[in-house]
C-alpha cells in the first residue's frame, strides 16, 4: 500500500507550534466554492471576523464529495487559497490560510487520496476531516481503519449534529483506538445548533472524548466564528486545562501534523490561555 509520504504536497507545513498561534482547522472561507462566502468581499469579511475572534491560522475546508462530488478539486482549492492569501495580505490581516477540505464519507476516499483528489488538513497527509450525513447513519470504522493503515487519522467533523450519535453518544468511545477523533463546532457548544447538539457536545467534553473544537464558520453574518466564546464557556464549566486542550493545543497540533497529547498541568493551560 502506498505510504502517505509519497502523496504530492505543494505546501510547506507550518513551523513548530508558537505560543501565539490560534488555529481553526475547519472553516468554509474560500469564495464561490461551496455554501460559504460567494464573493471575495464576503470571504474577506469572514477573514476579518476570524481575526477578531483571535484566530491567527485557518484551514480553508470547502466540501468535497457528497453533493459536491466532481467539484472542488485539490487543484482548485490550492489555487483559491493562494488567491485569498494574497487578498488577505493586501488588506494587512494577520491571518495565515492553509488548504484543506471537509470530505463527505465515501468508500473511494483511500483511492482518491492516492490520486491527490481529496485534500488532507493543510495538505499535510496526516489528518483528514471526515463528514458524516446528519440524518443517515454510515459507520466510519472500516474507512478509518484503512486510512490509519496509510498513516492518516480521521477527524470526524461536527458529530454532535448527527442524529444517531446524539441519541447514542457512547458509540464514539471506541473510535480513538480505531483512528477516529472528534471535532466539535464552537457554535454547538454555545447552543447554536439546538439542544440535542449542545447536550451531546457537553457530554463528550465532560467525558474527555473530544480532540478539538473548530469554528466551521461559513460567513461574517450567519454561522460566524465563535471560538473565543467556546473557549470561555469550556473554561468556566470544565476548567482552562480542557479549554486549552481542545481549542488551542489540539487544533495547533493537527495543523502541524503532530501527534495529539493530553494537557497535564493547569499552569500550562493558564499560561497559554485564549486572549
Amino acid at each position: 500500500m502506498e505510504k502517505t509520504g509519497s502523496f504530492r504536497r505543494q505546501w510547506r507545513m507550518p513551523p513548530r507550534a508558537r505560543t501565539a498561534q490560534r488555529v481553526d482547522v475547519h472553516c468554509h472561507c474560500l469564495p464561490g466554492l461551496d455554501d460559504g462566502p460567494e464573493t471575495t468581499a464576503e470571504a474577506l469579511a469572514l477573514c476579518r471576523e476570524l481575526t477578531a475572534d483571535g484566530i491567527t491560522e485557518v484551514v480553508a475546508t470547502p466540501h468535497q464529495l457528497g453533493r459536491y462530488d466532481g467539484r472542488n478539486s485539490n487543484v482548485e482549492i490550492r489555487k483559491a487559497v493562494s488567491n485569498l492569501r494574497r487578498t488577505v495580505a493586501t488588506e494587512g490581516l494577520p491571518l495565515r490560510i492553509w488548504p484543506g477540505a471537509d470530505v463527505r464519507i465515501d468508500e473511494r476516499i483511500p483511492d482518491l487520496l492516492r490520486k491527490d483528489e481529496v485534500m488532507t488538513v493543510a495538505d499535510g497527509g496526516k489528518y483528514l476531516l471526515l463528514e458524516l450525513p446528519n440524518e443517515a447513519w454510515i459507520s466510519p470504522l472500516g474507512l478509518a481503519q484503512e486510512l490509519a493503515s496509510m498513516g492518516i487519522m480521521a477527524i470526524l467533523t461536527h458529530p454532535e449534529r448527527c442524529e444517531l450519535l446524539c441519541r447514542n453518544p457512547e458509540i464514539v468511545f471506541e473510535w480513538p483506538e480505531n483512528g477516529i477523533y472528534l471535532q466539535l463546532t464552537a457554535g454547538s457548544v454555545m447552543g447554536e445548533f439546538g439542544p440535542s447538539s449542545e447536550k451531546a457536545s457537553w457530554y463528550w467534553l465532560n467525558e474527555g472524548a473530544v480532540l478539538l473544537v473548530a469554528t466551521d464558520a461559513h460567513g461574517s453574518e450567519e454561522r460566524k466564528p465563535r471560538m473565543s466564546q467556546a473557549f470561555g464557556a469550556i473554561s468556566r464549566r470544565l476548567g482552562q486545562t480542557m479549554a486549552y486542550r481542545v481549542c488551542i493545543d489540539g487544533p495547533r497540533r493537527v495543523l502541524c501534523g503532530q501527534e495529539i497529547v493530553p494537557i497535564t498541568t493547569k499552569l500550562q493551560a493558564e499560561a497559554l490561555a485564549w486572549k
